[in-house]
């Protein structure tokens, strides 16, 4: 670890950031700011130069696509002007999916470590220090250089691209099912078992999308389908098992995807979507040759976010099926 690496830690808000004034009853709320945060934990300074940026305040149910995209911005400006690492503390409600998207959008090597904590600062053994410690150490960490978005949680280091909440209390609420973690850190000091290959940055946006994700359910019925194509640009069709849907959703699902792009991705969470096993009417063999795109070992919540940041850049249909194809 150099000495005094420069770290930025911008706040989002969540439970990280949660508690409650003195002598006030209920629920708590995001009320701590990130100078807050970082006095709160001894040691923190130890080796890193830290700064603090308060760039929003908020639930992590209650972040936007675009809060995140002006984040990456933000950022890339920041590492091009001397930033040697970045953390981002926010809720834990949608970190999965905003790591995942900055992943996709920053572009820079200096590290960028999300966390965030599942016990607030009023609970007894808060969990929001030691994750923003860790969080610290990982980003002031040469071996965490060019490798994109990682999420910091409980000690355990993950990839942005695999890491998903799995509990919904946990303080071990985060997994990477599938690949594992990629590190932990020990006694202070980040040790990477293995680094994963970093995918090309998605351009930032020029234009609007609507991205819808319409689940698979037993004896569910294809009308949730009709009419998608005027409401939004793109679908991902969370499937069951290895990609398949009822055989009534065949031919609406084949309308669709003649008129926005249309992606297949499984709902268990965990594996790649098939193609080639199955040839039954609504397999994926079925799906793929009527025009759907496979979004391999994505989940159907990371598939929309790589979807809808390629509609954003202004992607067309060839440039989506490449986007997806060299992950899968």
């Amino acid at each position: 670890m150099p000495d005094k690496s420069r770290i930025l830690v911008v706040t989002l808000g969540g439970t990280i950031a949660m508690t409650k004034t003195s002598g006030e009853t209920g629920g708590v709320t995001p009320r701590l700011t990130g100078a807050d945060l970082v006095a709160a934990v001894p040691g923190l300074g130890e080796g890193a130069a830290i700064s603090v940026e308060d760039f929003r305040r908020v639930p992590g149910a209650s972040l936007t696509v675009d809060d995140i995209a002006e984040l990456a911005e933000r950022l890339r400006k920041a590492a091009a002007t001397g930033s040697d690492g970045f953390v981002v503390t926010q809720g834990t409600d949608t970190l999965e999916e905003a790591a995942f998207l900055l992943d996709l959008l920053y572009d820079a090597d200096a590290p960028l470590v999300l966390t965030g904590a599942m016990r607030n600062a009023a609970m007894p053994g808060a969990d929001g220090p030691a994750n923003l410690l860790a969080a610290v150490r990982t980003a002031a960490s040469t071996d965490a250089r060019g490798l994109g978005a990682l999420v910091v949680f409980a000690d355990e280091i993950h990839a942005a691209r695999h890491v998903r909440k799995v509990h919904s209390t946990s303080i071990a609420a985060f997994a990477s099912p599938g690949a594992g973690s990629i590190g932990h850190v020990i006694e202070g000091v980040p040790r990477l078992h293995f680094t994963p290959e970093r995918h090309r940055a998605v351009p930032p946006p020029v234009r609007l999308a609507t991205v819808e994700i319409v689940h698979t359910t037993l004896g569910g019925d294809s009308w949730v389908l009709d009419g998608l194509a005027g409401r939004a640009n793109g679908a991902v069709i969370a499937a069951f098992g290895a990609g398949h849907v009822p055989q009534t959703w065949v031919e609406p699902l084949q309308r669709l995807a003649e008129r926005i792009p249309v992606v297949l991705a499984s709902r268990t969470g965990a594996g790649s979507v098939l193609s080639g096993t199955y040839a039954f009417p609504g397999s994926e063999s079925d799906l793929l040759a009527r025009g759907l795109i496979s979004a391999g070992p994505l989940d159907p919540y990371k598939a929309r976010l790589l979807l809808l940041a390629q509609l954003r850049a202004g992607a067309d249909r060839a440039s989506v099926e490449s986007a997806f194809a060299e992950r899968c």
